[in-house]
């Protein structure tokens, strides 16, 4: 036997000796090796955030890469799912990205969904050390419990059970609809990522100005704008909304001082139809007085019935910006409206990739950030 034949034959089978060695060479996480893979909705995201990763490794003095399996969903003539791993997975720290709602593809949301879960046992049953899910879009999660008076389930709650049965063992989004997903996934973890620093940086501008009034669109918003108004030192104001049938918002009261204002800046998790945003601005500006709008969004979901909205907002109701994220892969039509600005979750992302890899808080990381702001 060779010299070759026999070193390779001694890699195959590690001694105590030989492991520790190999482990003192190359320091990992206790985790495992990271791992960055993607669905295919979930791949230019994916890339954006290694990108980021990639950026910080250096900017720290380390010239290490990221290792990537992308786009490792494809379907059979038939339409069945499948995933397929390229690559070997054992004792990897794995984070599969997926865009779960995409409107520049033609593969729906349960299309995606399912590609998901797919890919999840596949990392499990291929021997990843652990499967963290980055969904930054959290579908279904408005569905956190029935209509009111309507015969609905839980369809949040079975998305759940379905990703943890997968062997889903945590998950990071980037602004959930709703804390109540927390309850759903049982014992595993939520890194629900706040918007809240992206945000004030992003309207840093109008920071103490008395002319400018901080607006949340219904209820669900009121917590997001009583820290962003408290980081800029700006009044704040809260819509009473109310739906007299589903994707029709009305818009009953703005309560709040408005003396004096003629600025105001929305910030709701998303948008959808935009029938919230419409009669939100409408009232503002008919009702209110207010002259300039501007208004931020966590997920725009760019659908043509919203294109048309705040198209009108603009032109009729004084609507200077609005700004969405990435978080859903965003269609030429929205990035090609002149006031329309898009910030990527990329950074964030990698942030908490990072934090997870070696076992540190995600939340710390966030609430430092907002309190560096606020003081």
């Amino acid at each position: 036997m060779s010299t070759t034949n026999r070193d390779e034959r001694r890699r195959d089978f590690l001694t105590s000796r030989a492991y520790a060695a190999e482990q003192a060479e190359r320091i990992e996480s206790p985790r495992g090796r990271l791992l960055v893979a993607s669905c295919r909705s979930g791949s230019p995201l994916a890339s954006r955030v290694v990108e980021r990763y990639e950026e910080l490794l250096s900017e720290g003095d380390d010239d290490g890469g990221v290792c990537r399996l992308d786009e490792i969903d494809f379907e059979f003539s038939d339409g069945e799912t499948c995933v397929r791993l390229e690559t070997d997975v054992n004792g990897h720290d794995v984070f599969l990205f997926q865009a779960l709602y995409d409107p520049v593809s033609p593969r729906s949301v349960n299309d995606n969904y399912l590609a998901f879960l797919i890919a999840v046992r596949a990392f499990r049953e291929w021997g990843a050390n652990h499967v963290t899910g980055v969904l930054p879009y959290l579908a279904y999660a408005r569905q956190d419990k029935p209509t009111k008076f309507k015969r609905e389930p839980t369809t949040a709650e079975l998305m759940a059970d379905l990703s943890v049965e997968a062997g889903l063992d945590r998950l990071v989004v980037w602004d959930p609809h709703t804390a109540g997903i927390h309850g759903f996934y049982g014992s595993v973890p939520i890194d629900g990522l706040s918007p809240l620093a992206m945000f004030v940086d992003a309207f840093r501008r109008f920071e103490g100005r008395d002319d400018v009034i901080a607006v949340a669109p219904d209820a669900g918003a009121t917590k997001l704008i009583m820290h962003f108004s408290r980081a800029l030192d700006l009044s704040s104001a809260i819509a009473s909304k109310y739906r007299p049938r589903p994707e029709k918002a009305e818009v009953a009261e703005i309560m709040g001082d408005f003396e004096g204002k003629r600025v105001a800046i929305v910030l709701d998790d998303m948008i959808n139809t935009g029938g919230t945003m419409e009669a939100t601005v409408e009232k503002l500006v008919a009702e209110k007085g207010i002259e300039e709008v501007y208004i931020g969004v966590s997920h725009n979901l760019c659908t043509d019935r919203a294109l048309e909205r705040v198209s009108s907002l603009h032109t009729t109701y004084q609507l200077r910006q609005l700004l969405v994220t990435d978080s859903v892969p965003q269609t030429d039509r929205f990035c090609s409206l002149r006031f329309v600005t898009m910030r990527s979750v990329a950074d964030p992302l990698a942030r908490a990739v990072n934090r997870i890899h070696y076992n540190r808080s995600v939340d710390g990381m966030f609430a430092r950030a907002v309190l560096a702001r606020e003081d």
